[in-house]
């Protein structure tokens, strides 16, 4: 079988011709320049290629573009390049799709990736994965959603936006290693009129890439947001929540209601050694975008 044509990004500023991004090539330093790491792009998918531009094009969507103060691409020395496999330094930047399901009560599903997994094993992501040719964004985002999840939701019946593009790269700190992976990953709110519980009921997770999920309310998620990698406080403060938070873990095909310990969702990314089970940084930016839209969404 021929292998799936991957997605990768395109960039344009002030109205250059169309270029490939360079494995290496810090993709929110092209356009905010070397120091800043948050810039306002135009960005949407163009014949099987993820084009972000500094101009709106036909289909864009004008979003925020982030990535950590700590990306290993923007930080990487000239040694550490030299020390690259070529394989890796010219493979480009994929491209992912991450979707946050909001249910009609206000909660957001979150799910703890296989510790099988190559890439970030054991963390707390919103559902998602690649994006196939041919796909669309929302297209892309449900069918990894019904894939990793179980849940199966129809274009008709939901509503969506995207909430902002992340720049990721693994392992997430140079202190852990060369980075082996690069990505923009596109995060889209889709917004249902389930309740959490009546989605929870029709989960059935795929134990190949998914061993939890939750469901993450406001409260919770204002906590998240506060307990941000790379600073030094981290705003680990359980007094104003539950001990614990109830989670459905996945084992041999059976799925158990477990409490968890809440302070497990406040870990942050550790600088050096054995990654812990947290909640990513990326998801982190995600669930801040999603807080700012309750507002205009009328809660």
């Amino acid at each position: 079988m021929e292998p799936a044509k991957r997605v990768l990004v395109y960039l344009s500023k002030e109205n250059s011709v169309l270029r490939g991004a360079g494995f290496l090539q810090s993709i929110t330093g092209f356009f905010s320049g070397s120091q800043e790491n948050t810039v306002i792009v135009n960005c949407g998918l163009d014949q099987n290629r993820f084009v972000i531009s500094d101009q709106s094009f036909s289909n864009s969507s004008c979003v925020p573009l982030q990535r950590p103060a700590f990306c290993p691409i923007s930080n990487i020395t000239p040694s550490q390049v030299a020390s690259l496999p070529e394989e890796v330094q010219s493979r480009g930047v994929d491209v992912g799709v991450a979707v946050l399901v909001q249910s009609v009560n206000r909660k957001v599903l979150l799910t703890r990736r296989s510790k099988s997994l190559s890439i970030f094993p054991n963390v707390w992501v919103p559902p998602g994965g690649h994006i196939e040719s041919g796909e669309q964004l929302l297209e892309a985002g449900l069918r990894e959603l019904q894939e990793e999840t179980g849940l199966k939701l129809h274009h008709g019946s939901v509503t969506w936006s995207m909430l902002g593009l992340w720049e990721s790269a693994f392992p997430p700190l140079l202190s852990r290693g060369l980075p082996r992976r690069h990505h923009i990953v596109a995060y889209l709110l889709v917004l249902t009129n389930d309740t959490h519980q009546q989605l929870q009921d029709r989960l059935c997770p795929d134990e190949r890439e998914v061993s939890a999920c939750a469901w993450t309310d406001t409260h919770l998620a204002e906590r998240i947001v506060s307990a941000e990698d790379g600073a030094e406080d981290c705003g680990k403060d359980l007094s104003d929540l539950p001990a614990t938070v109830g989670i459905t873990e996945v084992n041999a095909g059976a799925l158990t209601h477990l409490n968890c310990n809440a302070a497990t969702f406040l870990n942050t990314a550790p600088t050096d050694g054995e990654d812990v089970e947290r909640v990513s940084t990326g998801t982190k930016y995600a669930l801040r975008l999603w807080l700012d839209t309750l507002p205009r969404q009328g809660w």
